[in-house]
């Protein structure tokens, strides 16, 4: 790890859509707004910001198009979507979204009852998501990832046979997309099973083709799981303000990881991520004003930082 020193570490929000979708109360729109603008402030460089889905399905996100089209306007952030379809992906390319993540889930079961698809069916629908992306100039083509949930295990299948993994993310490189992103839907994730996971991946599409995760902190393991990512060389590392929307398959846990813990454990380290602590510890304030009593989670906002601390930044300019 001491050879990692000083390189930049994508961390990418996910709270504005992975946290709002898993509570039931809708934040305000200009509560959203604030919330993005903050962080992006607070040096936040991508953000996915709602889902493309239908509002009877998921009212919380019944805005996304409203906040693509104010988080463009934010210099420098990348602004990413989640789409269930290409009918979901068509709206996020018209609503100009940066990035966009199409979630296929590795266990069959949970494929359809989550979006009604078998797996054929969802390699389809990337290749068709692909066409559309290539169709447009290619100046404002959005970078298209697809999303291979359920990696670690399923609630209603349980574990998935590595090599159906494989054969998933191989399908989606060859449908089109430009990477393969890795989720722990269900939070069964473990050091040993994400360095496991991520070199059979990596494995059959190739090093460049796998470059971020999508890790929960349901059990405990968040931290310790984005370590062991870190030293099989992904540079994205997914997470959520004060780990917002806890997790229906765990009543009472934590859900996402926790972007101010994450973004302190990667700084302390000597891992840039470019974000200011301080300022992003205060983003949370948003957050409880708009949802009063939701749960918010962190180590870091509650205990401070430790006498001297400095980020990676400081410390890169105090060695030269």
């Amino acid at each position: 790890m001491e050879a990692m020193k000083g390189i930049d570490i994508l961390v990418s929000e996910v709270g504005p859509r992975d946290g709002l979708q898993s509570i039931d109360r809708v934040m305000p729109l200009e509560a959203k707004k604030a919330w993005i603008a903050a962080e992006a402030a607070a040096g936040v460089r991508e953000i996915e910001v709602g889902s493309f889905v239908p509002a009877k399905l998921l009212p919380q996100l019944a805005d996304t198009a409203e906040v693509v089209a104010f988080a463009r306007t934010i210099p420098g952030l990348t602004v990413a979507v989640l789409v269930p379809n290409a009918k979901g992906a068509a709206a996020a390319i018209a609503a100009g979204a940066h990035k966009l993540t199409l979630p296929l889930s590795v266990s069959e079961t949970h494929s359809l009852r989550n979006l009604r698809r078998t797996h054929e069916q969802v390699l389809a629908e990337a290749k068709e998501i692909a066409g559309m992306i290539a169709a447009l100039p290619a100046g404002q083509r959005p970078h298209f990832e697809g999303s291979l949930s359920t990696a670690f295990g399923c609630t209603l299948e349980g574990a998935i046979a590595d090599a159906q993994i494989a054969r998933l993310a191989e399908g989606l490189m060859a449908a089109g997309c430009d990477e393969v992103g890795i989720s722990d839907t269900t939070g069964y994730a473990d050091p040993a099973a994400v360095r496991h996971i991520v070199t059979l991946v990596r494995g059959a599409v190739g090093e460049a083709a796998v470059t971020g995760v999508h890790l929960h902190n349901t059990r405990g393991l968040g931290l310790a799981n984005a370590l062991a990512a870190l030293e099989c060389g992904l540079t994205t590392l997914d997470s959520s303000l004060g780990g917002l929307g806890g997790c229906p398959f765990a009543p009472g846990a934590s859900g996402n990881i926790v972007t101010e813990d994450l973004v302190f454990m990667l700084e302390a380290m000597g891992l840039r991520t470019g974000i200011d602590i301080e300022q992003l510890n205060r983003v949370r304030a948003i957050l409880a004003e708009a949802l009063p009593g939701e749960p918010l989670y962190g180590f870091t906002p509650d205990a401070g930082l430790p006498l001297g601390f400095r980020d990676a930044d400081t410390r890169i300019m105090e060695v030269a």
